[in-house]
């Protein structure tokens, strides 16, 4: 079995661009194909995805709700208003949910190494990281992704901001590269469960309280918080740095303009960072029965 994921973990690395594209195509394909599959068994019971989808709108709307309690007591947070800070929530929750629709599935790793069901889907024609990724597929995600966008869309309608064509591209970089950089934190979070099976709580940390640290502005938490979700933890760059750019702020640590614009280059960053850890964990994985 150990052969069988070194097998996998280097599966997809030919040198032919043309092998290459293939395989990429191709794991978009069977992604879609399980991702398919199990929303057609969910939708088995249309009430329950209906309900689940709704609850999960109402639940991560409490935190919007817990800023809206913290301006009724005072004007302004860190010189943001209501309207600006609802933007950097609504481009925050938005990636969370796409990458959460993506590869929220990856927490469940752990148990799939702990009960052996992993080695099941080893020996499968499909690559480890798509059947892992869309292990348990939902549609009830749908709720927090419209969620996301519902604000998102609100706020922007909102802002006393001169758009123009830049802007308006910055804000959809930033929204897919968010995507990235959450993709990258789940993967990397699965790869570190094929060392420690049981980091399930220490990824959603990691995932979900990203989420929760970009939804407000990043000068709360003091020079040298920012420095560190700058340089070390990169979550500046998911909504904060570009946020910075299309509301006309001064960045407090006074870095480059450069930095406004870095968020793809280190979402890209972190994705090849996040897939190199996952080959590594998988080239390293002995099955329960070894």
């Amino acid at each position: 079995m150990a052969d069988v994921a070194k097998a996998d973990a280097t599966a997809g690395t030919g040198t032919g661009t043309g092998t290459a594209y293939r395989d990429r195509f191709e794991a978009v394909r069977h992604y879609c194909l399980f991702a398919a599959m199990w929303t057609q068994a969910a939708w088995q019971y249309r009430a329950s995805v209906a309900l689940l989808a709704v609850g999960q709108f109402l639940s991560t709307g409490l935190d919007l709700a817990v800023i809206g309690v913290l301006f009724a007591n005072v004007p302004r947070l860190a010189d943001f208003d209501f309207t600006e800070v609802a933007f950097l929530y609504g481009t925050s929750s938005t990636s969370f949910a796409l990458s959460n629709m993506l590869f929220g599935s990856m927490e469940r790793i752990g148990e799939r190494i702990r009960d052996g069901s992993l080695d099941v889907m080893l020996v499968r024609p499909v690559g480890l990281l798509v059947q892992v990724a869309t292990d348990g597929f939902s549609p009830r995600r749908l709720g927090g992704l419209a969620q996301g966008f519902g604000v998102l869309g609100l706020a922007i309608a909102g802002l006393d901001v001169a758009w123009n064509p830049g802007r308006v591209l910055l804000v959809a970089v930033m929204v897919i590269s968010g995507v990235g950089l959450f993709s990258a934190i789940w993967i990397a979070g699965a790869a570190f469960q094929f060392v420690v099976q049981q980091a399930a709580e220490a990824m959603n940390a990691v995932t979900y309280g990203g989420n929760f640290l970009t939804q407000y502005p990043m000068s709360l938490y003091g020079r040298h918080g920012m420095q560190t979700l700058t340089f070390i933890v990169p979550l500046a760059f998911l909504n904060w740095q570009p946020a910075l750019y299309v509301l006309a702020k001064p960045d407090p640590l006074g870095l480059p303009t450069a930095f406004r614009f870095a968020s793809p280059l280190v979402a890209g960053a972190g994705l090849v960072l996040a897939t190199a850890a996952w080959r590594t964990g998988l080239r390293h994985y002995r099955s329960t029965g070894s």
